[in-house]
């Protein structure tokens, strides 16, 4: 998952579904966008097969049970929304192979069961990212947003993993450096634009080792997943419930891996392949992204305020748009504010765009609005796939993306070279977006630390049911990796959902979440490829 820029979830659609709220309340109903298109990652599933992850001993190494003994302190949680939430801090090992050398602080927080019915016990939630808030997630949407018969028997909980919002995040550039590295010419036309490239790679590596040196050693999905299960301990579980989006699709699988008698009902949506390399991630992705648009571009081309293509004429919807990425690499657009509209900042608000169908209609007004001569929405898009507040505040989700991704897995690309043989390979596979997915991946080439991890297959013998679900559209993560995943596991039920956007559970399929609900309720997973529409 090299791609820092590219592979989120949940934190994406919430957050554009902010700014389709706001821009309908603007400017009057933004109207619905109707899913078309269709379009296939490779299948990595037929490749030579990677080692598998090996489960952890059964017994508990006596160093670790004065974590597993901990009983959380769960108070009211402090600021905006924190009603009706309790929030904890509980420790782990930073060094799983050194108990003894440190600890690192984990934010926990849990909404209480609200009955009625028999109480099932908790449902732990991540919304992906590398990166992403699971407590904001929680607290933003999951407590509220899942079904209620699914809020009414599971106290709904989340834990930031080690390096991310609560957790001891780790931080890498200020904020105005952060403006800085997300405007980066990421499409260089020269050997100069990419030594700046280049040098911006290096700066943000060389920022997180600087302010984050002591996590960035320990910040893997392996150390995560280990992280919660000592979270499971803590709640008096004795199985672990969860449904993981995404990166969490990761996540929860190693967990899975790692301890497979301990599996109780999970659910993996918007699944990845983890016997992949970083190179096939970033060209699968790229494909997945180039799915996404063309299903934008065909519903596009049937409306009269199409900025892309008018007339069913989809075949010019990806010129056009490179043109328009073009002229901003010439002649950024103004905003209204101090910041300029680049070619990288709208090539972002694109992207976020793709996560979820919903926000099509956005999109074209903010390519609309751009054509003549406003970037303030593109900008607004990018800001929101960035978390950047309006007071120029960014999150720690990307420095988060980056240390945990560059530490799952070696790098994509060791330099530009890489990248330049590459290079044609992904414009094919996607005009518009394919030059800067392909330097994107070039981002763990000069992380401080070395990978310690490496493809691998997730088998999970002897494990309940797992569900996996995959959309066939999926941008982000596209739907092979789903079924991919499923094969591997040796109790994974693969659930598709025939559709766009980025995961399919309480994305408005009746068919999905009734599937998914059943499976969390009353413990029956879906038949073997049940297909949803």
């Amino acid at each position: 998952m090299d791609t820092s820029r590219l592979l989120r979830t949940s934190g994406t659609l919430v957050a554009t579904a902010a700014l389709l709220i706001s821009a309908a309340v603007a400017g009057g109903a933004v109207p619905g966008a109707s899913a078309a298109g269709s379009g296939r990652a490779r299948d990595a599933a037929a490749d030579a097969p990677a080692p598998p992850l090996e489960p952890l001993p059964g017994a508990l190494p006596a160093a670790l049970r004065p974590y597993y003994a901990q009983k959380p302190a769960w108070r009211p949680c402090a600021g905006k929304g924190g009603s009706g939430f309790e929030c904890a801090t509980l420790r782990a090992p930073l060094d799983y192979a050194e108990p003894k050398a440190g600890d690192v602080r984990l934010a926990v927080s849990r909404k209480k069961a609200t009955g009625p019915g028999k109480h099932l016990g908790s449902l732990m939630v991540n919304p992906g990212g590398p990166g992403g808030s699971a407590i904001d997630f929680l607290r933003g949407y999951a407590a509220a947003g899942y079904p209620a018969p699914v809020r009414a028997r599971y106290d709904m909980v989340a834990m930031d993993p080690r390096g991310v919002a609560g957790s001891e995040p780790v931080r890498c550039l200020s904020d105005e450096e952060m403006d800085d590295y997300a405007q980066v010419d990421q499409t260089p036309d020269d050997s100069s634009e990419v030594r700046e490239l280049v040098a911006a790679y290096k700066k943000f590596a060389a920022g997180c080792a600087t302010r984050s040196g002591r996590l960035l050693r320990h910040v893997s999905t392996v150390e995560a997943a280990r992280d919660m299960d000592i979270f499971r301990a803590a709640l008096g579980d004795e199985k672990l419930h969860y449904v993981g989006a995404s990166y969490g699709t990761f996540l929860g699988a190693t967990y899975a891996g790692l301890y497979p008698s301990r599996v109780g009902r999970l659910v993996l949506d918007g699944a990845l392949d983890p016997s992949l390399d970083q190179e096939q991630i970033n060209r699968d992705q790229n494909a997945g992204f180039q799915t996404a648009f063309a299903s934008f571009s065909q519903d596009c081309a049937q409306r009269d305020d199409c900025p892309l293509a008018s007339g069913g004429r989809t075949e010019v919807a990806a010129v056009r748009l490179r043109s328009f990425f073009d002229q901003l690499d010439r002649h950024p657009l103004p905003t209204g504010k101090s910041r300029e509209l680049t070619e990288s900042l709208a090539t972002t608000g694109v992207i976020s765009a793709m996560y979820d169908e919903a926000s099509w209609p956005l999109l074209r007004k903010a390519l609309r609005d751009a054509q003549h001569g406003d970037g303030a929405l593109l900008l607004r898009l990018s800001d929101a796939y960035y978390e950047r507040d309006e007071h120029g505040a960014y999150s720690n989700l990307m420095p988060a993306n980056s240390a945990v991704n560059c530490l799952d897995l070696p790098p994509a690309f060791n330099g530009p070279a890489g990248v330049l043989r590459a290079l044609p390979d992904f414009e094919k596979a996607s005009p518009a977006l394919g030059t800067s997915f392909a330097w994107s991946a070039l981002t763990c080439a000069y992380w401080p630390t070395q990978a310690t991890g490496s493809p691998h297959r997730i088998t999970a013998a002897g494990a309940a049911p797992i569900l996996v679900v995959g959309t066939t559209r999926d941008p982000a993560t596209p739907y092979p990796w789903a079924r991919a995943l499923a094969s591997q596991l040796s109790s994974g039920r693969l659930l598709t959902y025939d559709g766009d956007g980025h995961t399919a559970y309480t994305r408005g399929s009746s068919c999905v979440d009734s599937a998914v609900n059943a499976y969390l309720l009353t413990a029956t997973a879906p038949p073997a490829s049940r297909k949803c529409s």
